[in-house]
């Protein structure tokens, strides 16, 4: 992972938490599986146990990655220079302009984002746009299906 990675307070603690999860319970449970499996017989044929071998490398993969990123993840606070604008850690109520709708994004880091949850990556179109930006402010994002036009109403920096 040769990137930087910018976390929120809450996401890191949401990653160390999802870690210790899969470290611990999730883990024991993996083993208990590929034992169940085991006890089967023949390895060859048993795709119980091939299954449950699967899902320990995946398991193993997660934690790996996690690992890494929570040793190289920069936390990142909102600074005291930014009052009042959008920044990693806030939460934005936009008006968006073509639907005549309110939609509410809080701003994260790439590792964080999750965009159909409302977790949008300040790397993202929406993201850049938004960042900086004060209440009242109108932006425009080149997003895939066009531009689309944003009032900012409402910025909450947790």
């Amino acid at each position: 992972m040769g990137e930087d990675v910018f976390l929120t307070k809450s996401g890191f603690e949401k990653l160390r938490l999802e870690l210790a999860e899969l470290k611990g319970p999730r883990r024991q449970a993996m083993s208990e599986a590929i034992r169940e499996a085991r006890s089967h017989g023949d390895l060859k044929e048993n795709a119980a146990y091939h299954e449950a071998k699967l899902n320990q490398s995946r398991l193993e993969g997660r934690i790996a990655e996690l690992e890494r990123v929570l040793d190289i993840a920069e936390i990142v606070e909102r600074p005291d220079s930014a009052q009042g604008t959008a920044h990693l850690g806030s939460s934005v109520t936009l008006f968006d302009f073509k639907w005549e709708e309110i939609l509410i994004v809080e701003l994260v880091g790439s590792f964080e984002a999750d965009p159909s949850n409302g977790f949008v990556s300040i790397d993202s179109p929406m993201g850049s746009a938004l960042v900086g930006k004060s209440e009242g402010a109108e932006v425009e994002v080149d997003a895939p299906a066009g531009v689309q036009r944003y009032r900012i109403d409402k910025i909450v920096t947790r």
